[in-house]
C-alpha cells in the first residue's frame, strides 16, 4: 500500500483521471447510444500509440499521425451530416474524450505498475475515484431502488473494479499498445449486448465510422506490437 505523500498524490490524481473517464463515458452513451459511446471510446488506442513514444522516449512512427487520421475519419462518417447539437455529434465528442483520458490513465499505469501490484493501484484509483464522486453524487440526490442498487453494484464490482485490475494486470506483462488491442474488442460485443438487451440498433453510418475506427487501429496496433 502506498504510504508516502508522492505516491497518494500521485493515485489521488490518477483517481481523478479515472472519474472523469467514467463520467465522460457514461455520459456519451447517455446523450447517444452504446454503439457511439464505444465506438468513439475507441480511439484510445490511437492516443496511446501517440502519446507513448514521447512519454517512454521510445521511436515516433509516421503510421501514427496516419492512423490517427484514419480513425478521425471513421468519427467525422459517424457524426456526418448531424446538426451541431446532434445527439450523435455530442456523444462521439464525450466518448473521445473518454478516450483520451483512458489513454493517459493506461500509459499512468504502466509506469505504476513496475512498483505497485496491480489490485493496489486499481484499489487506490477506485477508491479517489469514489471520493472524487461522492460529493456529486449526493449533490445530484436521487432515489435508488433494492433492485438498482444490485444492479450497481454487479457494475462497479465485477464490470468495473474486478476489469480494471485484470487490465492493470495484463500491463505487467503487455505494452500499453497490446493491451489496448484486446480492449478493442469492447465494442464488438457491447454493441450485441445492447442490442439483445436494450433492442438498440444502431445506424448503417455508425457502423460504417465505427468499422473504420476499429479495422484502422487493430492493424496499426498490430504493426506497431510486431515491430
Amino acid at each position: 500500500m502506498a504510504k508516502d505523500p508522492r505516491s497518494i498524490a500521485v493515485f489521488g490524481l490518477l483517481g481523478v483521471i479515472l472519474a472523469i473517464h467514467w463520467i465522460t463515458f457514461f455520459h456519451a452513451i447517455q446523450v447517444s447510444s452504446v454503439a457511439v459511446g464505444l465506438l468513439s471510446f475507441s480511439t484510445f488506442p490511437v492516443f496511446t500509440a501517440l502519446i507513448e513514444p514521447w512519454w517512454f522516449d521510445e521511436r515516433r512512427r509516421v503510421i501514427d499521425m496516419v492512423t490517427a487520421l484514419l480513425v478521425f475519419s471513421g468519427l467525422a462518417i459517424m457524426v456526418y451530416p448531424v446538426p451541431a447539437g446532434g445527439q450523435v455529434l455530442k456523444g462521439a465528442l464525450w466518448g473521445t474524450v473518454a478516450g483520451f483520458t483512458f489513454a493517459i490513465l493506461s500509459l499512468l499505469n504502466r509506469k505504476w505498475v513496475r512498483d505497485y501490484p496491480p489490485v493496489t493501484i486499481a484499489f487506490m484509483q477506485n477508491g479517489f475515484a469514489a471520493l472524487f464522486l461522492l460529493p456529486l453524487a449526493l449533490a445530484r440526490g436521487g432515489s435508488v431502488s433494492a433492485g438498482q442498487m444490485g444492479l450497481l453494484v454487479l457494475l462497479g464490482v465485477v464490470c468495473t473494479a474486478l476489469s480494471h485490475a485484470l487490465f492493470i494486470r495484463g500491463l505487467t506483462f503487455l505494452r500499453a499498445q497490446l493491451a489496448s488491442i484486446i480492449a478493442c474488442l469492447e465494442p464488438l460485443y457491447g454493441i450485441v449486448f445492447a442490442y439483445l438487451l436494450l433492442d438498440e440498433r444502431p445506424s448503417l453510418q455508425t457502423l460504417a465510422g465505427g468499422a473504420v475506427i476499429l479495422v484502422t487501429t487493430f492493424l496499426a496496433m498490430v504493426h506497431r506490437v510486431r515491430v
